[in-house]
């Protein structure tokens, strides 16, 4: 993955230095649009309920409060929203900052800044095809499990925790990784494999159809990890500071409101962005997350948190050097609107 990830930076790179003049209508790089409200467009890696927090903020009117005109596109995968932000498609981009590692590492002048962190639990779980009393990682040795794309978070994380419980991914469980992100529920579904590691809501999906059952979550048992964060082009930082400063303010507002709120209140102001889902299952996966305090009370990426997240993508072979805290994180964003 890091390899083809690369592969699409430098291309995009040329792309941007040819065509820079073509770009810059797009988002932020607009004037205001109607009213005052300054368009930002961001780009989300996934539209889940694991980042509530988010759509608080949006469904409360909180970037309106700051003057900000949002509009959300769903990218369907990391490397898809990094392109966006790159070629300019994006202003902010909303994602697993092992990206920004990858691209950074890739020798990207403009590179992407994280600047603040929504969630520091992992938000997926394991699922297996029988109830299973008094699980441990250890029974995954010799069995086949769905896992997500090499290089990702989700599957680094997955093989984090096995090697925590002396389990080598490679050769004691067999990981299929060949099936599309967003897609290993339905194969699940289909008879493939012993267990799926699943975002919700299809964890809680199979489960109502009986066909899984909810055996571990690897937010819990893989610690604090900075799952996801927000980064835009150092550049946009630089020349959008105020703006980039009022989507922090209104990003914190979510937060407060997830620290301060029930599950059954938070999930009752994200109902509009996930219509299709009842509201008891909502408030059920809503209140999952909330259990395993998925989401900071603050948006300040620490560099404790990226060195772990170094030591993982260490372990899992696809970082050849470290890359500087200091270069890739900002904090004064979110430093500022949690004052």
């Amino acid at each position: 993955m890091k390899e083809r990830l690369l592969k699409i930076v430098g291309v995009l790179c040329l792309a941007v230095a040819v065509g820079m003049l073509a770009m810059t209508g797009c988002g932020a790089e607009e004037a205001s649009s109607g009213g005052g409200k300054t368009k930002v467009v961001l780009n989300e890696v996934a539209h889940s309920i694991f980042y509530a927090p988010m759509y608080v903020a949006i469904e409360e009117g909180y970037f309106v409060e700051e003057g900000i005109e949002l509009e959300l596109v769903t990218g369907f995968g990391a490397d898809k929203t990094m392109t966006a932000v790159l070629t300019g498609e994006a202003d902010i981009g909303f994602m697993g900052s092992e990206s920004t590692v990858y691209t950074y590492a890739g020798g990207t002048e403009d590179y992407v800044v994280n600047f603040a962190q929504l969630t520091q639990r992992a938000g997926n779980f394991l699922v297996s095809r029988k109830p299973v009393e008094d699980f441990s990682w250890d029974m995954l040795i010799d069995k086949d499990v769905l896992g997500g794309r090499a290089g990702g978070m989700p599957e680094m994380v997955f093989e984090y925790i096995l090697e925590k419980n002396g389990i080598d991914p490679k050769t004691d469980v067999r990981i299929d990784q060949s099936v599309d992100f967003g897609s290993t529920a339905a194969a699940f579904s289909g008879g493939d494999a012993d267990y799926t590691v699943e975002f919700e809501p299809h964890a809680t999906m199979l489960e109502q159809k009986g066909e899984g059952y909810v055996v571990a979550s690897l937010g819990e048992d893989s610690g604090y990890v900075p799952y996801t964060s927000f980064s835009a082009k150092k550049s946009y930082l630089e020349q959008h500071g105020d703006i980039v400063q009022a989507f922090t303010n209104a990003l914190q507002k979510g937060m407060d409101y997830v620290q301060s709120h029930t599950p059954e209140e938070i999930a009752k102001v994200i109902a509009p962005q996930f219509a299709e889902t009842d509201m008891e299952t909502l408030t059920k996966i809503v209140e999952r997350y909330y259990n395993q305090d998925t989401w900071k009370d603050n948006l300040v990426f620490e560099k404790d948190s990226f060195d772990l997240l170094q030591n993982i993508l260490d372990d899992a072979g696809v970082l050849k050097k470290r890359v500087p805290y200091d270069d890739l994180v900002t904090t004064e964003f979110a430093e500022k609107a949690a004052e």
